[in-house]
């Protein structure tokens, strides 16, 4: 008698390609992991993902974390939960906002350069945010480092959140004092600006970043460079695993 096949949640494949998950920001982690877990078919289309606690256990977060990243999965209409008997979170690849569509239509040219966007970024950002806390700033420019960064903070609307952070970011090359750096980080934020746009605003991202943030502010005013580079290098990141999770 021919055994039955595997579900998902017995399946070697995804014990190999889900791993336990490092770093400060979880969240962000998670959903970069899964969604691409669900992208390469390690689930494929109309299967079921395991149990919350599983996938919790896989990848060695709380169960509170991998809700959070259930739902930017969701949002973005990887998974659907079904309730009743027989449901559970399925596996649907359908996006769900206009942004999203677009997104999902994307030749692969563009999809390379958003992802060698994230590269760069992860280079130039931080030796910006180096620079910024090197330089001698005036009393002007503090208070406007820290007017952007409270801009960011009082921004209610998701467009209005979103130019706000890049104000904040070009905001902090310009304390760089050079013209290429500036060049540069605009060039990034552009392009981040429109990668942005094909995800779902996130509580639990914006969280994250926002504390990031003031980290950031804290490490440039107290002259702490080292300090600047490394917090900047943890915001590209988490920025760059979320959206590899779901732009792909």
């Amino acid at each position: 008698m021919t055994a039955p096949a595997p579900t998902p949640s017995e399946h070697p494949l995804p014990q190999a390609v889900l791993r336990p998950v490092r770093g400060h920001h979880a969240f962000e982690a998670c959903v970069e992991q899964l969604g691409r877990a669900i992208r390469l078919g390690v689930y494929p289309l109309g299967t079921t993902l395991p149990a919350e606690r599983d996938l919790a256990a896989r990848l060695e977060v709380s169960r509170a974390t991998l809700r959070e990243a259930m739902a930017a999965l969701r949002e973005a209409g990887l998974v659907e939960t079904r309730r009743g008997r027989g449901g559970g979170t399925v596996v649907t690849l359908k996006p769900t906002s206009p942004s999203a569509r677009a997104a999902a239509r994307l030749d692969q040219d563009r999809r390379r350069d958003w992802l060698d966007a994230l590269d760069y970024r992860r280079i130039v950002e931080p030796g910006a945010a180096w620079l910024a806390a090197r330089a001698d700033l005036s009393v002007m420019r503090r208070e406007e480092l820290e007017r952007a960064h409270a801009d960011v903070a009082a921004a209610t609307r998701p467009a209005a959140h979103r130019q706000a952070d890049s104000r904040f970011h070009l905001t902090v090359a310009s304390l760089a004092d050079s013209p290429r750096v500036i060049e540069a980080v605009t060039s990034v934020q552009s392009t981040l600006h429109e990668m942005l746009l094909a995800i779902p605003v996130l509580e639990a991202n914006i969280g994250h970043s926002d504390r990031q943030h003031a980290a950031l502010v804290k490490a440039i005013l107290g002259g702490d460079a080292d300090r600047a580079r490394r917090v900047m290098e943890e915001h590209c990141d988490d920025t760059a695993a979320l959206l590899r999770g779901l732009v792909g």
